[in-house]
């Protein structure tokens, strides 16, 4: 009887078995949100590229619009996009943009679905003196 219960044949295989099931679990999570950490890099760079255009243009207007229809059919993200101020910015005056993206994050097939709203923020100077 005591050689019975000191015998520990088959052990590891249920250790092995519950191993790769928690990284498969893992892997599949990683896979999942991921591409959110590429879509927030996507509107971080988003942003800063249509204040350095206000910047240099030395006005939020036309220019900031065709570089926004430009980098939307660039990335392939339609996130929304609100200015501090609109019209000519003034030498040193400060402006800043706010674009924010909603991204579904859907863990496992369609269970465990829910929205994340992705937010950057960019600020600079117009270099533009306007008499």
């Amino acid at each position: 009887m005591k050689q019975i219960l000191k015998n520990n044949r088959g052990e590891g295989y249920m250790d092995v078995v519950v191993l790769v099931l928690c990284a498969m679990l893992m892997i599949a999570l990683a896979v999942k949100v991921f591409p959110a950490y590429i879509v927030k890099q996507q509107v971080d760079t988003f942003a800063t590229e249509l204040v350095r255009e206000a910047e240099i243009a030395g006005r939020v207007g036309s220019e900031t619009s065709n570089r926004e229809v430009l980098l939307r059919e660039r990335t392939g993200i339609t996130p929304t996009v609100s200015w501090s101020k609109t019209g000519k910015i003034q030498l040193n005056e400060e402006v800043t943009v706010t674009v924010t993206y909603r991204v579904e994050l859907g863990l496992f097939g369609g269970f465990g679905s829910f929205p994340i709203t992705l937010r950057a923020d960019a600020a600079g100077k117009g270099e533009v003196y306007w008499k």
